[in-house]
């Protein structure tokens, strides 16, 4: 099976930091990859983690501060650069249509015809892309969005099982796929008797957003929530004027989604690295699920 793994490109908020680069994360989805909210440095961040621009399928933009996309213009160019053969789509809010143009013609360079925009508005929950994203507007100073990557449910089937009764091959597609199946002495079989059902993997991606109940919805049962925690509680009143996000009220969201994994990212250049057992101390205060303080380039195995 291909892999599946999150890569931490980057961790700060809206000022970088000689610790943490600006946003960026990878998402490796079996033999897709997505980018998300691709901030200044993300290519260099890319080649530390052994990411290229064929590895992108996906490049889905948050929102049109620049923390989260002036990387944007240097990932199209490289795209063109290195001669990417398949479709790209970038996904990003409509309203800031002005600002996908600008960024995406920021330069001089040999275009590409690969690159897809897929602007964003209202709801998305019938999702785009390969892998299947669905998108939900957040609350902050600007049009946000946020995504989610889920599976739809499945099955395991039990092969040795059916095996042993001379169910191989196609005719074990065929029980999957009718949920019976009629051997040649007669006797039918039912495919929960010869199967476990197994949830789909799913994956939720939040930033830059005040408490909303999109943020739960996008969460929900989620396996993994990767969220902003800009700030620690003592600047809950900066958080609320800001529309962010505190470490406790990102818990808060993963525990009332009922999220499996939360990972905490984009925080303010105040913290330095030595103090962020306190976010993880304020999450679990609200979520008792494994908790990841993300740091530049961690790899995150799903």
């Amino acid at each position: 099976m291909s892999p599946r793994e999150l890569v931490i490109l980057g961790t700060a908020s809206a000022v970088p930091t000689r610790q943490r680069n600006h946003n960026g994360y990878f998402l490796r989805w079996g033999r897709s990859g997505v980018l998300f909210d691709p901030g200044e440095g993300t290519q260099r961040q890319m080649s530390h983690a052994g990411i290229s621009a064929h590895d992108i399928n996906q490049v889905c933009i948050t929102h049109f501060h620049g923390d989260h996309c002036l990387g944007l213009p240097g990932i199209i160019q490289r795209i063109a650069r290195d001669g990417v053969p398949h479709e790209v789509t970038v996904a990003y809010p409509a309203a800031g249509e002005q600002y996908y143009q600008r960024l995406r013609w920021a330069s001089e360079f040999h275009p590409t015809d690969r690159i897809r925009p897929h602007p964003l508005e209202g709801a998305e929950p019938a999702g785009f892309g390969e892998p299947r994203m669905s998108a939900l507007p957040l609350v902050h100073s600007t049009p946000v969005y946020g995504y989610r990557i889920a599976e739809p449910d499945g099955v395991h089937m039990h092969a040795e099982e059916l095996a042993a009764i001379g169910v191989t091959g196609p005719r074990v597609g065929r029980l999957k796929q009718q949920g019976h199946l009629k051997l040649e002495s007669g006797r039918i079989i039912e495919l929960e008797d010869f199967s476990t059902p197994r949830r789909g993997a799913s994956l939720a991606f939040v930033m830059d957003t005040g408490w909303c109940d999109n943020a739960i919805a996008l969460a929900r049962e989620a396996d993994t929530l990767v969220i902003e925690a800009t700030f620690l509680s003592a600047e809950e009143d900066i958080a609320a004027r800001y529309r962010h996000l505190t470490a406790r009220q990102a818990g808060r969201i993963a525990a009332l989604a009922g999220a499996r994994r939360l990972v905490l990212t984009h925080f303010s250049q105040r913290y330095g690295l030595g103090g962020m057992q306190a976010f993880e101390d304020e999450a679990r205060g609200e979520f008792d699920g494994p908790i990841h303080i993300a740091r530049d380039l961690d790899v995150i195995a799903l």
